[in-house]
């Protein structure tokens, strides 16, 4: 379950809750995503205050553009968050898509790229090694729990991307806006031999999508991608909004996750629309059926 941090008007409230509720269970995972220029959560604070509202799932970053931090510093943080979480940390990283970002921070556009990501990897997975970096008295630190540092996933809905991250990557933190499942299953295949190309462990597979619950359940997904996807024109928004997310009832978000459960997928991160704790536990009696 990722929590609802692209709600407008949140609260310390509101995120505690989510977060204790995701902890309570059926759910693996507890994701989170960034954006600079918007009103969602710091995802690095963010990410502490997971660690201490919870106890048991993981947490994912779904995902996080290292282009947008110096790459040392993104290290020691997520160790931190590592530690913090006891080792419950799993890190998705991707390009993202918004220029605006990029500019907010200072960041150049020219860099967003997986060439990019992949050397950023590169070098915070030598932090979490203890490498010095620098001619400094100690290596950066905290050390991470996880031997190695954390899972890496990437972020990506394409095979070209697939393969470059075959080399660094852990798996996969997919998304799929019309939830074809058929289309899924081919990237994974492609993520399978890959993997399997490099000398590597199977890949971990997700992918996400959004979701409403209910009777005014597409209402609200096309009113969360309007809020949400402000870099794109309303008309566009609007004539996509019938067709992306799930919104359904319960019984139909069911038969939609055995179908990814049957090519294999590992975990489906759901994304909610609202900040309504009613629709996550809605979710979680669908989450226990399923299992």
């Amino acid at each position: 379950m990722t929590m609802p941090v692209m709600e407008p008007d949140l609260d310390t409230a509101t995120l505690r809750a989510w977060a204790r509720a995701i902890d309570e269970g059926p759910f693996a995972s507890a994701c989170f995503g960034e954006r600079i220029a918007f009103d969602n959560p710091e995802t690095l604070t963010l990410m502490g205050a997971l660690a201490a509202w919870t106890d048991r799932v993981r947490l994912v970053t779904t995902v996080i553009v290292p282009q947008l931090h110096d790459p040392v510093m993104l290290a020691k943080a997520l160790a931190t968050g590592d530690m913090l979480s006891g080792g419950r940390l799993t890190v998705g990283l991707g390009v993202g898509g918004r220029h605006e970002d990029y500019r907010a921070v200072g960041a150049d556009p020219v860099t967003q790229t997986m060439r990019d990501v992949a050397e950023r990897a590169a070098a915070m997975k030598r932090v979490w090694a203890g490498e010095r970096l620098t001619e400094s008295v100690r290596p950066v630190g905290p050390a991470p729990v996880q031997a190695g540092g954390p899972e890496l996933l990437v972020g990506t809905m394409g095979p070209k991307t697939v393969r470059s991250a075959a080399n660094w990557a852990d798996g996969l933190a997919g998304t799929t806006l019309d939830l074809d499942v058929d289309a899924v299953s081919a990237l994974f295949d492609v993520a399978r031999s890959a993997w399997a190309e490099a000398g590597r462990p199977p890949p971990r597979l997700t992918t996400s999508f959004w979701f409403a619950l209910g009777p005014d359940a597409r209402e609200q997904v096309h009113r969360h991608l309007r809020h949400y996807m402000n870099w794109i024109p309303a008309e566009y928004v609007d004539a996509m909004a019938p067709f992306t997310g799930f919104a359904g009832s319960q019984d139909e978000l069911l038969t939609v996750l055995r179908k990814f459960a049957d090519i294999g997928t590992d975990e489906v991160h759901l994304i909610p629309t609202n900040s309504d704790v009613g629709q996550l536990r809605a979710a979680a009696e669908v989450m226990a059926s399923l299992r």
